[in-house]
């Protein structure tokens, strides 16, 4: 089964409202989108192709490589489609292997009985023909397999990635209530920096969106930051077709750029957690970090520049007041020290967002886990006039 080598229906997913993201990530790797929706993409292309991917995609959580797709009413027929397939020519006898899902069949009360079926159909195949079972368990850290089934329609797929794509692999110390990096990397690449100009972060916390900005502006990707993927587990990869994308990954990291990259935190901790973080990334020259209040942070003076918070939520019922009086803060910040910039708080609490003071020039949606968020946008005009994008809000 030479899959490394055969065309087939490749489904990269991500988190919700991060598609848009994706799919401009994808297409300026060349490639070709088949169908796009909202919690990924399709695209017809050989599961080497996928190692590029793996290694380039900020905004993804998993590529899956189709094995089949077939007709399976209840587990029965599950489990029979399943171990006509030779699995022992994908998986190693004597390896090691896990089972996701995604289901959604009137027959089935749980993902893990479906799982758990997928599990048989293998084991039970590779032990037919090599007389010995492979391993499983939960761990998605060898071959990961994949399925999807609603009604009667389902698909198995290879997950090439195993662990998520989500997780960039510097942030050894997440800090309290961290933004995740697939997240942090849209919310940049959705606002108006150039790349060039400064990038200021007050209230930083763990540093991931002031780490992603650095990341994102030297073309650094997250496959700089990790060794072990999913595809790796399968009979048949090439070793050197992955260091042959890292040497890549390596060549084009873009050096002896001139960044104004600023992150500050009240906290000592924070910051202590964003260095070492941005250390792992590669990026800790190209950040200033400083212990203080964000009312104190420095605002380089060059007319233009983006200034991003992302501020605690507070209780989405029953606003606090000290997080009222914070939000009031940040847009008195923004007006009096972010002249010619364009700020951005991101936040999950409406009612919060109203204390800001300022009209959003733009609402962009995205979701930090299962909660509704915005990032609000505020253009920050310079000069004496009042224009409307510091029209007090009603």
């Amino acid at each position: 089964m030479q899959v490394f080598h055969n065309k087939s229906k490749v489904i990269i997913t991500c988190n919700k409202r991060l598609s848009t993201y994706l799919q401009e990530e994808v297409k300026a790797l060349g490639y070709t989108i088949v169908r796009d929706f909202p919690t990924g993409i399709e695209l017809d292309i050989t599961l080497s192709e996928c190692i590029k991917l793996n290694l380039n995609l900020r905004c993804a959580s998993q590529i899956l490589y189709n094995l089949r797709s077939f007709k399976a009413k209840d587990p029965d027929e599950l489990y029979a489609e399943l171990k006509d397939m030779p699995w022992e020519e994908l998986i190693d006898f004597a390896g090691y292997f896990s089972v996701t899902s995604n289901v959604d069949n009137p027959t089935i009360t749980t993902p893990l009985f479906a799982n758990l079926k997928v599990k048989d159909a293998i084991v039970d195949r590779i032990k037919e023909k090599k007389n010995i079972r492979p391993n499983s368990g939960s761990d998605a850290n060898k071959a990961v397999i994949h399925l999807y089934w609603k009604d009667s329609e389902a698909d198995i797929f290879i997950d090439t990635s195993g662990e998520t794509l989500a997780k960039h692999g510097y942030r050894k110390i997440p800090g309290k209530a961290p933004m995740l990096e697939a997240l942090a990397a849209a919310a940049v690449l959705s606002t108006q920096w150039d790349q060039k100009s400064p990038f200021v972060n007050p209230m930083c916390g763990s540093g991931t969106l002031a780490i992603e900005a650095a990341l994102i502006a030297t073309n650094r990707r997250p496959g700089l930051f990790r060794m072990n993927y999913g595809f790796m587990h399968i009979l048949g990869y090439d070793e050197e077709v992955f260091f042959a994308e890292r040497r890549i990954l390596k060549e084009q990291v873009i050096k002896n750029v001139d960044l104004q990259i600023i992150a500050t935190d009240i906290s000592e901790d924070a910051i202590d957690v964003s260095r070492k973080n941005a250390k792992t990334a590669g990026v800790d020259t190209l950040i200033t970090f400083e212990v203080c209040d964000f009312e104190e942070t420095i605002v380089p003076e060059t007319g233009k520049g983006v200034v991003v918070f992302n501020p605690e939520y507070g209780e989405r019922l029953g606003v606090h007041s000290k997080l009222e009086l914070t939000y009031k803060r940040m847009g008195d910040f923004m007006k009096q020290k972010c002249k010619g910039y364009f700020g951005y708080i991101f936040t999950g609490n409406p009612d919060l967002a109203k204390k800001i003071g300022l009209k959003a020039s733009r609402k962009i949606e995205f979701y930090n886990g299962k909660l509704d968020c915005r990032m609000l946008e505020y253009e920050l005009y310079d000069g004496t006039r009042r224009p409307e994008g510091l029209r007090t809000a009603d």
